[in-house]
């Protein structure tokens, strides 16, 4: 049994969702591709798929290796690329994820321009705020804010984000500015769910943390709700600093507390660790690295990083 070919088949045949589908992508007899399944199970004595007249379902031992199987063959290609000189055209589809309001503003423009550059590179952007596993998601590389746990990811920095406390002026002419976390007490807030606690806000005073309670006259669910009604004057928000960064730049918003804010969290492209980085992978990462970095390449992120 040759395992490469075994192995690209029952790619086909999970990414088209059967086997008469993965049959007509492969060029190949349905009888041909149902017996190299057949045999990379018996191979392996092991299930890999569950078949059902609708669609394919891998089962835990046939998604761990349809995701070894993707990396042993990408590494396969470059590998060949390299030995016959066909090093200098990187090809082929690539999954980026990031979130929704950091992807839209700062990844989506950078990769434009990337595809403007690699014709023959395509990329699906996935933007969301929710922590995407890039293993069972098949994910090539992820941008993170936050500090990251211990794993057998490949981390590059490529910037920080301030966590800080915002009002438009004309609230706080009318309010008065906060000089201490305490005197939020006095004022109308605006909360982000997921972000902020609706009723305490944490700052440091110096090395130690200081939850100060807070009220809640508004709660959203996204950072553009908070924004705006922070800038209609509804209140005080807090956010992370590319969200407001425009509406600083504009002067409807300005930051307040700021010696109470805590350390920034860094801004990481993270890609899985594989050995040889796949030509397409490494590409973007050489491109968007630098553009990432570059901080004030769009009006008002001089806040940014």
């Amino acid at each position: 049994m040759d395992r490469l070919d075994a192995m690209t088949v029952l790619i086909a045949a999970v990414e088209t969702g059967s086997l008469s589908a993965a049959s007509r992508r492969l060029a190949m007899p349905l009888a041909t591709v149902s017996r190299k399944v057949a045999d990379l199970e018996a191979h392996l004595n092991t299930r890999l798929l569950i078949r059902s007249s609708r669609h394919l379902l891998l089962t835990d031992a046939g998604r761990a290796y349809v995701e070894a199987s993707r990396a042993i063959l990408e590494q396969v290609d470059e590998a060949e690329r390299a030995a016959t000189g066909e090093y200098t055209t990187p090809k082929g589809d690539l999954t980026v994820t990031a979130p929704v309001v950091f992807g839209r503003l700062h990844v989506l423009p950078v990769v434009v321009e990337f595809l403007k550059a690699f014709p023959e590179i395509n990329i699906r952007l996935s933007l969301s705020d929710r922590l995407v596993n890039l293993v069972e998601d098949h994910v090539d590389l992820a941008i993170r804010i936050g500090n990251l746990p211990d794993s057998n990811m490949v981390a590059t920095k490529v910037g920080s984000i301030r966590r800080a406390t915002y009002a438009s002026p004309a609230y706080l002419a009318r309010r008065g500015i906060p000089q201490r976390p305490e005197d939020l007490a006095g004022h109308d807030c605006i909360t982000f769910e997921g972000f902020t606690s609706p009723s305490v806000w944490t700052f440091m005073r110096g090395r130690k943390e200081v939850a100060v309670p807070v009220h809640s006259r508004l709660s959203v669910t996204t950072a553009e709700a908070a924004v705006d009604a922070a800038v209609a004057q509804l209140g005080v928000t807090r956010l992370l600093s590319y969200q407001a960064a425009r509406a600083i730049a504009a002067g409807e918003l300005q930051m307040v507390l700021e010696p109470f804010e805590p350390p920034p969290w860094p801004v990481s492209a993270i890609y899985i660790a594989q050995g040889l980085v796949p030509l397409k992978l490494r590409a973007f990462l050489d491109f968007a690295v630098p553009r990432l970095r570059a901080g004030d390449r769009i009006a008002g992120l001089d806040q940014l990083f």
